[in-house]
């Protein structure tokens, strides 16, 4: 029985391997310092305290998480020579990874509801989206997450892995880590296949109807400024549904994976290190209530160094 795992990663020489190690951190602060920020910003500014931007702040931390199960090991694989992670460790890096980004896309159809109601209910939007039920919204996307991928997690806890103990990606996805497996493995893959698309299709199923509702509502509206506001608000999360689907779906909805593992290793840099990165910039950058929260906090601090400096 296998009890460490090598990960083969990129091979590269010394050089371009630290050159990748820099810019993979750099990548990783960035994204982690980003999503902590829009955290920050929507718990102390009282302009972000709306559902869209509590779901937003889950979103970050999702996309915190996610990064945080992949990245730190896939730097430490530029630097050293012998890549090894304990069986223990990789499979608990694949179980966070997966829960992670199913939070994810049941976070994408919660906001696209949110902004389904805001658009074509703004009247009766605070009595459906109360408090409460933004919380039990939120609960329900972690729990969710939790039991769609408990099944296939505790069938592959039970198999037999006998070698070769060698993972040809950045981490412990799912498709490299099942060929481990000295067993049959045809049914597991269906099992993951199957509850992908369920995840992937329901949630894109109820955005695609949700932002069809809110396109056509919008159209409606007879000023050309009033379409626009209306469209910004919308924008960046469209943006950021768009790329995590289209890379997602090619990805894990197939039955067989195997023969695209290289191809896949790209995607996943895309996913799980682009995407997180891009998305604080979205957000920020296409909404004006995050820009003048993030000025007003700037100006603060920079406020509060002064008094602390002439003192």
């Amino acid at each position: 029985m296998i009890t460490e795992i090598i990960l083969v990663g990129i091979p590269t020489t010394e050089a371009i391997g630290k050159l990748l190690f820099f810019i993979f951190l750099l990548a990783y602060l960035v994204t982690v310092l980003g999503n902590t920020l829009i955290i920050t910003l929507i718990l102390v500014d009282y302009r972000l305290r709306s559902p869209m931007y509590f779901f937003l702040s889950n979103l970050s931390f999702s996309e915190i998480l996610t990064s945080t199960c992949v990245v730190p090991k896939m730097l430490a694989g530029f630097l050293l020579e012998k890549k090894i992670i304990s069986f223990d460790e990789c499979f608990t890096q694949l179980y966070f990874y997966f829960l992670s980004g199913c939070t994810e896309f049941i976070l994408f159809a919660v906001m696209s509801y949110d902004r389904y109601v805001a658009i074509c209910s703004p009247l009766q939007y605070p009595m459906i989206m109360t408090s409460s039920i933004c919380v039990r919204l939120v609960i329900l996307s972690w729990v969710g997450s939790f039991f769609l991928i408990l099944p296939s997690i505790i069938i592959k806890a039970g198999l037999p892995y006998c070698g070769p103990n060698k993972i040809d990606h950045f981490f412990c996805d799912s498709a490299p880590f099942l060929h481990l497996a000295c067993v049959d493995i045809r049914a597991v893959e269906l099992l993951d296949f199957l509850s992908s698309l369920v995840l992937l299709i329901s949630s894109l199923s109820l955005t695609v109807v949700s932002y069809a509702y809110i396109i056509s509502t919008i159209l409606k509206i007879p000023s050309g400024t009033g379409q626009r506001k209306a469209f910004a608000t919308c924008a960046s999360h469209f943006t950021v549904v768009s790329m995590g689907y289209g890379i997602s779906i090619f990805v894990y909805v197939r039955p067989s994976q195997k023969s695209s593992l290289h191809l896949n290793k790209i995607l996943f840099i895309l996913s799980s290190v682009i995407t997180p990165l891009l998305n604080p910039f979205i957000f920020s950058l296409r909404n004006e209530s995050m820009k003048d929260a993030l000025k007003d906090t700037l100006a603060k601090g920079l406020d509060f160094i002064k008094r602390m400096k002439s003192k």
